[in-house]
């Protein structure tokens, strides 16, 4: 049976990531279970499980709600900061969704928190609030040489994966990306893109991970000639890769 993935809006900018096929469906980091249970009753989906990637409210608000009124299993990184009843996951493991006939890998990535993992199979990679379209979360538990080193991993997965994200943030952090790279004409063309996309009100996800790896500033860092450009636009030295994603976070943060 073929396999749908659809986000679902929650609060401002938060998607709710539907994983199903005609019967049967999974949803990650669903922050409200108002968005779930509309979209399971409009498809006459039955829940079969709810993948957590950090213990944040907004992406797991509704976790308790539906575990409750469709008894499914949850799993998510070990943190006693989820409610519920999660099977706490660490990067050996992985998830068979049995109902889909898949099965996801896991990823520990922290720094936006420290327990963040991702989930990720030969096609998608459900990465939470580490990394976004053009951009990559706040450091509010992390440091930068902890970000870096999970950035790092995810650039070792192939560039054909589907990025499906925690939030709607690719135009404004297309706006940050230009300004750490006026000339980038690849850049300038993805970022119109996703204009006309979201004029249109469709959700500018998922992204390639290959293009990401190509104009995401947060995932060049370890590129020398991009951390030259970096150092004459900030007019300081930057030594390595954790040097420049601190000072990029910094600007970011400020921007």
């Amino acid at each position: 049976m073929t396999i749908q993935i659809t986000p679902l809006e929650a609060f401002n900018d938060n998607y709710i990531w539907a994983i199903h096929n005609d019967q049967h469906c999974y949803v990650v980091d669903p922050g409200q279970s108002r968005p779930v249970n509309a979209y399971l009753e409009n498809k006459q989906l039955t829940l079969s499980g709810i993948l957590i990637t950090h213990h944040h409210h907004d992406h797991v608000g509704g976790l308790v709600e539906l575990q409750h009124q469709h008894n499914c299993p949850a799993w998510g990184p070990d943190d006693d900061r989820i409610d519920g009843d999660v099977r706490r996951l660490s990067e050996a493991d992985w998830v068979d969704m049995d109902t889909l006939n898949r099965r996801l890998q896991i990823l520990f990535i922290p720094g936006h928190t420290l327990s963040h993992i991702a989930f990720y199979n030969d096609d998608w990679l459900f990465c939470g609030d580490t990394l976004f379209s053009l951009g990559c979360g706040r450091m509010f538990e992390g440091h930068p040489a902890m970000f870096v080193e999970s950035l790092d991993k995810i650039m070792a997965l192939p560039d054909h994966l589907n990025v499906y994200c925690g939030h709607e943030y690719t135009q404004s952090n297309g706006r940050f990306a230009r300004a750490v790279e006026p000339d980038s004409i690849a850049l300038a063309d993805f970022c119109r893109r996703v204009d006309i996309i979201r004029k249109s009100n469709q959700p500018s996800l998922p992204s390639q991970l290959g293009t990401e790896k190509k104009i995401n500033p947060f995932l060049r860092c370890h590129n020398p000639i991009f951390r030259q450009q970096l150092e004459s636009q900030l007019n300081r030295p930057i030594n390595n890769a954790v040097d420049c994603f601190a000072h990029l976070r910094q600007w970011k943060d400020e921007f």
